[in-house]
């Protein structure tokens, strides 16, 4: 790996002393949106188009900056303030502008800032659609927090801060018992990851005596092989929870509950790659545990075939696209796990992805827009005539994650599956066989979208979206074909300096492992148009095919959660609940029942008669007399 030099710049000098602007931008939208919003009711979404917009544009002066710097000056921390500090260890709070986070920030605003604008047109006639950019502000300003932080700490607090706006917005319809439900889901299961990400910093802090990236890096050349295992287990624990791996990736199907607009921003081009950059931004410590990568590359690997074989089976057009996210997901962190021959390549895939599947999500949104919101494929077919700028728009990021030669995923993707190759051939040959599964279901949806004949419902007009809807749509196909063109060359040999060297350029002509990968998508392409193209669909799924059932099913991670985490913890608690009620409040109830008895006991003795008392005192004594005679006599 190059060492980083890093420039800590006075502050206002150059571009630099603005890169808090980025985050601030959004985050003061936000704060307006949501505090007082009521005051620009009607300016307030494109209020919240208008942050993000400026937002971007600071990303791409800093990009550009970036780009003519020489390479040992383009790292850049920028110091904002000191958090806290305890004796001589103290917690900064500033940002790194590199290679690596500058095309995280123009990914998240670029392609963030068209999903704020196809959302006038998504969400117009929504009440509450002011709130909705609000939210929409938030994420993008947690989002940008966690990519630009220059420590763990930093990047903790915008983890958190994309957990809680990923809570709002999958939940934004909260009226559907259904959507209330996925947000709560999506927010617990990512606890279980956050717990990873916690004891994964507090190790680093013993080990390091720092969060900072900078000090880890430097700091991991003396870590101990099985310190750095157990850290990078635990980031991988992290990153599990928020891109949705196997095993915490039951939340994300049920996340398509909230606004696709959501779907697009979270679930395709930000939230769900948070995982994938933090492996790769912890590279310094996976490059000394191989245990740790093997483990990265063995849950990318069964996630990218897990989120193919839902992909292959749901009717929900973007419960298909999730499943799909799920699986190009596992691509990225198959190459991320990979170490030094895939860290570019699945910065590189994540970037081509983020472009193709928003395209893709948003083009579903635009589908159930002309259908009155059905998602029920089966409820499609021949929408290519009624919506023809969502019909090409969608075919260009079809062709794209498919790997159609030239399109961005033909060089992302086959880099991946290349780079699984010179991993492992069984590693290698199940990526391949990803490949072919994703090449079947995208050509599944493409025909029952928009091949065949219709199979409407009564009463639906299908119609094409509003200008403010098609043309990100538009911009981001023109994304997903050229994208990976413009980055094949140039990828690799940028982000060596944030993700260490790498073994090998790429090429641009088909290697022969290129060559069988477009045979193999061929193949699957022309197994879906034989099942789907050629032969009616039917308006229910049959349930004869025990994997159909399966994938339909969600491979029965919630039932497996449900048997294994969900009924033991709800157990507990009632058990935990009986114990309190009848054992610690039964002991206190019994004490304080007792006392009780005695006080009534005692008030039948206070009656007010005279005569009563005066017994009493006779009695006592009596009882005076008889004790002191028993003494005398002993």
């Amino acid at each position: 790996m190059i060492p980083l030099e890093i420039v800590d710049p006075v502050a206002g000098s150059g571009l630099f002393g603005y890169a808090w602007l980025m985050i601030a931008l959004p985050a003061l939208g936000a704060v307006l949106l949501l505090l007082f919003g009521r005051h620009v009711e009607r300016a307030g979404p494109y209020l919240g188009v208008a942050t993000v917009a400026g937002s971007f544009a600071v990303a791409a002066a800093l990009f550009s900056q970036l780009l003519t710097a020489p390479v040992e000056q383009r790292a850049v921390a920028v110091h904002l303030y000191t958090w806290f500090g305890t004796g001589t260890w103290q917690v900064d709070v500033g940002l790194l502008i590199d290679q690596l986070s500058i095309l995280f920030a123009l990914l998240i605003t670029g392609v963030g800032g068209l999903i704020h604008v196809y959302s006038l047109g998504y969400m117009a006639h929504d009440e509450r659609k002011r709130r909705f950019f609000g939210y929409l502000n938030l994420f993008v300003a947690a989002m940008l927090t966690l990519v630009l932080a220059d420590n763990y700490l930093v990047l903790f607090v915008g983890w958190e801060g994309v957990g809680l706006a990923s809570y709002l917005l999958i939940g934004f319809w909260q009226h559907k018992p259904s959507a209330a439900a996925a947000a709560k889901k999506a927010f617990v299961m990512n606890r279980v990851g956050d717990l990873g990400m916690v004891l994964a910093i507090a190790t680093m802090l013993a080990q390091f005596g720092s969060s900072a990236f900078v000090e880890v890096n430097h700091g991991a050349e003396h870590l101990s092989g099985p310190w750095a295992t157990v850290i990078g287990l635990l980031l991988l624990l992290g990153a599990c929870g928020k891109s949705a791996q196997v095993p915490l990736q039951a939340w994300l199907l049920d996340a398509m509950e909230g606004p696709t607009p959501v779907s697009a921003l979270i679930h395709a081009a930000t939230m769900v790659t948070a995982g994938v950059y933090l492996v790769v931004r912890s590279h310094a410590i996976f490059d000394l545990s191989a245990e740790a990568r093997l483990a990265v590359v063995i849950v990318g690997t069964v996630t990218l075939l897990a989120g193919a074989w839902i992909g292959c089976s749901k009717d929900d057009i973007k419960k298909v696209l999730a499943g799909s996210t799920m699986s190009q997901i596992g691509y990225m962190m198959l190459a991320a796990g990979i170490g030094p021959a895939g860290y570019a390549f699945a910065i590189f895939h994540l970037l081509t992805h983020g472009a193709f599947k928003a395209n893709m999500f948003l083009g579903a949104g635009s589908v159930m827009h002309g259908m009155d919101d059905d998602v029920d494929m089966r409820h499609y077919g021949g929408l290519a005539k009624f919506l023809p700028v969502t019909f090409w728009t969608f075919a260009m990021g079809y062709l794209a994650i498919i790997g159609f030669p030239l399109t961005a995923g033909y060089f992302s993707k086959d880099h991946v599956i290349e780079a699984a190759f010179g991993q492992s051939t069984l590693v290698g040959t199940l990526a391949l066989l990803g490949a072919g599964v994703t090449a079947f279901y995208m050509t599944r949806l493409m025909l029952m979208t928009f091949g065949g004949g219709k199979r409407w419902l009564d009463g639906v007009h299908p119609h094409e979206s509003p200008a403010v809807m098609t043309v990100p749509l538009v911009l981001l196909a023109v994304l997903s074909i050229g994208a990976g063109a413009l980055m094949n060359w140039w990828i690799q040999d940028w982000l060596e300096p944030a993700a260490g060297n790498h073994p090998h350029e790429v090429e641009l002509l088909p290697t022969p492992i290129g060559w069988l990968t477009m045979l193999v998508v061929a193949a699957g392409v022309l197994v879906g148009w034989l099942v789907f193209g050629r032969r009616p669909i039917p308006s229910v799924a049959p349930d004869g095919n025990v994997l159909a059932v399966a994938g339909r099913n969600e491979l029965y991670g919630n039932a497996v959660n449900d048997t294994l985490v969900v009924g033991p913890v709800l157990g507990l608690s009632r058990a935990a609940v009986a114990a309190d009620a009848k054992a610690f409040d039964g002991f206190v109830n019994l004490f304080s029942n007792a006392l009780g008895g005695l006080s009534v006991g005692a008030r039948k003795a206070q009656n007010g008669y005279v005569r009563s008392y005066a017994l009493t005192m006779v009695l006592g004594v009596l009882l005076v007399g008889v004790v002191l005679i028993l003494g005398l006599g002993a």
